[in-house]
């Protein structure tokens, strides 16, 4: 809900609880895929990479992709729940936490955007749609699968909780398995988990209250929702309200990140600014990099960024819904972090801002005046295959085509 007419506009520098975790602050650093765990792997650079933004000041950090299951990875330099992490895991919370920063988990399947030649399974979807990573179509997901990708859920945030993560940011948005569920364009089942949002939503809220019924409080759990596919016939705000009714319903989720665009389909709609086309195409196999010559400037349009550029879509959702919320897109100075406040919006989310400034909540509450330096050029998409960053902060050297 919006605030009331003179209430006082939170600072974000003050505490604030999800659920039973108290963050030191209100700025929370977004899921960005970090590419450091080869064969996944989790490795002291991760930790690094996460220790660094809670040097710099967030209340909370975010590792991302922690996939539930193995056919669930984006490729096969990702860890999965279920991989023995040798106690990695429980290094980085432990060393997220020495730095007064909370740390959450960042768990789902990718659905149609795995790379199921890299994972050497087949990708899975709610009915046969491309896969393009791995160049096939995906394995309609069966009843069983089904079953089996709710309880991998429930395992993954049983691990979070034992490896010392605070929070886990369920993963409903970007055209990943759940959302590829609730996508009208993608979902072409008969069954129950087919035809309405009530059926195309079923698949969510079982993982939501499933994770919940085990866990109850004894995890933080945000879920990451799509409001706007970002492509004609997808999924779009007025389902998006829906949906986000029906799990404050349920009760299975402490806060929402909202969200938009389509990993399949067109993924800059998520980040607006500029389309880094070739220098994405040249990290691609030679097979996908000639598809990319095709259908790339289809797939890859640009999109005019304007600061806080999901607010005024998030507000529909704020209005419907009594639960805490997180705003993401477009954070980089504190008149667009008051902005979300004033709109009732009680945390907000950094991604490439950081990715620049790993330390710009630091420069924030130092100098309220400071802006991020991150010119939304979008080339730290190019990055995630050998680990992504700011290529305007580090020299990147040629990145290798994926094997």
């Amino acid at each position: 809900m919006t605030l009331a007419p003179g209430s006082p506009v939170p600072d974000v520098f003050s505490p604030a609880k999800i659920g039973e975790v108290t963050l030191r602050n209100r700025i929370v650093k977004a899921a960005t895929f970090e590419g450091r765990c080869p064969e996944g792997r989790v490795t002291d650079e991760l930790i690094e990479f996460h220790a660094e933004y809670a040097r710099g000041g967030v209340g909370m950090t975010t590792v991302a992709y922690l996939a539930t299951s193995p056919e669930g990875r984006t490729d096969r330099h990702q860890y999965h729940w279920g991989m023995d992490d040798g106690g990695m895991l429980r290094k980085l919370t432990d060393t997220v936490h020495a730095e007064g920063a909370a740390v959450s988990a960042q768990v789902g399947h990718a659905g149609a955007v795995a790379n199921s030649a890299s994972n050497k399974m087949p990708a899975m979807g709610p009915s046969r749609i491309p896969a393009p990573t791995g160049m096939s179509l995906t394995r309609a997901c069966t009843e069983a699968d089904i079953d089996r990708i709710v309880e991998d859920h429930v395992r993954a945030a049983r691990g979070a909780a034992e490896a010392g993560f605070d929070a886990i940011e369920v993963h409903f948005g970007h055209n990943y398995l759940v959302s590829e569920f609730l996508s009208p364009k993608l979902n072409k089942r008969k069954d129950s988990y087919g035809g309405s949002l009530e059926n195309r939503a079923r698949f969510a809220r079982r993982i939501g209250r499933a994770i919940r019924d085990a866990m109850g409080d004894r995890i933080a759990v945000t879920i990451k929702l799509n409001m706007d596919d970002g492509v004609p016939g997808g999924f779009w705000i007025d389902e998006a309200v829906q949906v986000a009714r029906w799990i404050e319903e349920d009760g299975s989720a402490d806060a929402l990140v909202m969200t938009v665009g389509s990993s399949l389909l067109n993924p800059i709609y998520l980040f607006k600014g500029d389309a880094p086309l070739h220098e994405f195409a040249a990290t691609q196999p030679t097979v996908i990099k000639l598809g990319m010559k095709v259908v790339g400037p289809r797939m890859f349009k640009e999109y005019p960024y304007t600061d806080a550029y999901m607010l005024d879509d998030a507000r529909q959702i704020r209005e419907a819904v009594s639960m805490p919320m997180m705003l993401l897109g477009g954070i980089v100075d504190r008149p667009s972090i008051d902005k979300a406040m004033s709109a009732g919006f009680e945390f907000v989310a950094m991604g490439r801002g950081l990715l620049r400034e790993p330390d710009l909540p630091n420069k924030l509450r130092a100098d309220d005046r400071r802006r991020s330096l991150c010119v939304h050029c979008n080339r730290c998409m190019a990055t995630i295959y050998s680990g992504s960053r700011c290529v305007l902060r580090d020299h990147v050297p040629p990145v290798p085509a994926r094997g």
